[in-house]
Order: C-alpha cells, then sequence, then structure tokens
C-alpha cells in the first residue's frame, strides 16, 4: 500500500485527489496539509509540514505527496521532502520561472515530478504539437488559445506556456511570444507563436494550437470537462514516483513507463 499526503487537501483539486485515491486500488490519503484543518475526508489535517512532522500517529509513514496547494507554498514543501527524502508529484500551477528553477535544483537531492499538466491527453498534444511544428514551420503561423473558469488567477496558463515552449524546442527558429496585439499596430511576424487566454464560467481547461496556411488550417485540440482528469494523472504519477530515487521525473517518463 503506498501511502500518500495530499498539500492543498481542501481545496477542490485537493478533495478530488483524495476521492480518486478512494477510488484506487494500492493508494490511500493518511494525511494533508492546509489552511483550513477540518478533517474533511476521513483523514487528519495539518497546517504546515512542521505540524505534520510531530502530528502524525507513530507508526505511520508517508510515501508520497502530491501537491495542489499554492506557489507561496513551494519553499516550505521542497525543505520538507528534501529533509525526508519523499518523494513529491508538484502540480500547483502559476510557478514563476525562477520556482521552476528551484524544482530543478531540489530534484538534484529528492524525486520530483512536475507538469505544467497533469492530463495525459494534454501531454499527448504536446507531443503531436512537437512533431507538427517540425513539419509545418516554414509554411504556418502558430497560434495557441486557452480558456479556463473565470476564477483562474494566471494568464496565459501555465499549459499554454508549455506547448509554446514544446513548439521553441521543436522549430529551427527562435520564436518570439505575442501575448496582446491591440497595443501594437503591425503585421504578423513570420516567427511569432501567438498566446490567447479565455477566462469565462466554469470552464475547467480547453487547449488548442492553430496551425494556419495557405487555404488550410491545422487545429490540435484538448478539452477537459472535470477536474477528474487531473487528478487522475496526479494519482498515478505518486503510483509511478513511489520509491524513485532522486531526479526530476515528467508525464514523459510516466507514459514511457505504462
Amino acid at each position: 500500500m503506498i501511502n500518500i499526503l495530499i498539500s492543498g487537501c481542501n481545496g477542490k483539486m485537493g478533495q478530488t485527489v483524495a476521492r480518486i485515491v478512494g477510488e484506487t486500488e494500492g493508494v490511500q490519503v493518511v494525511a494533508g496539509i492546509d489552511i483550513d484543518t477540518a478533517p474533511r475526508n476521513g483523514f487528519p489535517v495539518f497546517d504546515s509540514f512542521a505540524r505534520l512532522s510531530t502530528g502524525l500517529e507513530e507508526g505511520v509513514t508517508v510515501d508520497v505527496l502530491i501537491d495542489f496547494s499554492h506557489p507561496s507554498t513551494l519553499d516550505g514543501l521542497l525543505s520538507y521532502a528534501k529533509s525526508t527524502g519523499m518523494p513529491a508529484v508538484i502540480c500547483t500551477t502559476g510557478l514563476s520561472k525562477e520556482q521552476v528553477q528551484k524544482i530543478g535544483e531540489y530534484s538534484k537531492d529528492v524525486p520530483i515530478f512536475f507538469s505544467a499538466n497533469m492530463s495525459i491527453g494534454v501531454n499527448l498534444l504536446i507531443d503531436l504539437v512537437k512533431r507538427a511544428s517540425k513539419v509545418l514551420e516554414e509554411n504556418f503561423d502558430i497560434e495557441i488559445v486557452e480558456k479556463h473558469h473565470n476564477l483562474k488567477l494566471d494568464a496565459p496558463s501555465g499549459t499554454a506556456l508549455a506547448i509554446a515552449d514544446a513548439i521553441a524546442d521543436s522549430v529551427s527558429y527562435n520564436p518570439e511570444y505575442v501575448y496582446d496585439r491591440h497595443s501594437v499596430r503591425r503585421k504578423r511576424g513570420k516567427h511569432e507563436i501567438g498566446l490567447h487566454a479565455v477566462r469565462g464560467g466554469t470552464i475547467v481547461g480547453e487547449h488548442s494550437v492553430i496551425f494556419a496556411g495557405y487555404d488550410e488550417v491545422i487545429e490540435i485540440n484538448h478539452s477537459a470537462a472535470s477536474k477528474e482528469v487531473f487528478a487522475i494523472g496526479a494519482v498515478r504519477a505518486a503510483k509511478f514516483m513511489a520509491g524513485k530515487g532522486a531526479g526530476l521525473y515528467t508525464m514523459k517518463e510516466l507514459i514511457n513507463a505504462e
């Protein structure tokens, strides 16, 4: 049995992860971290990693940490993971470039799984987009459109940026990311990647990559109908990470292992 700790356990995603764990064989949640310490899902909840260290019942151990919390908690999470050697599956979005770099630094000492999006489908989309970019780069303009609910704070989404970065790694030129076209009145540059964010209603997450050429358009799309797809991916990652050694792991390694 793999024992899981959920950071951000009483948030919407944290509670979804707890439910998916309860429906999955071979895993169980033994504790959670949240500023709201109500035990909503049948396991103890602590407001900090320090309290977790002293508050767990004797004999209870944690094998993997799943994080769906907030960027502000990253330092404490990484310090705890390093001090315990615990594998961490980091799913929190809106991290800065500096924080992503810090994850990479800590992965030299700690097993860390990190992906901009925990959906298997989104990561397949990224793979398809990379292949398409290599073939179409000379004669097609590339635009990325992402849509999310009206409560999402960051824009463009981390997934949209991950898609753009994957394209940048695949093409022979250095693309320019363009986020706002209204401020400059000019013709579209040949090597631009346009990134567009839509916020409204309860849209869980939609990403479209548009390859627009002469008299033809190719679109690669992914739409998430619920938060469950991200929770399922996180739990699969947690099972994959149990017992792993130090290093930075991604969805690519998970998919290849299955």
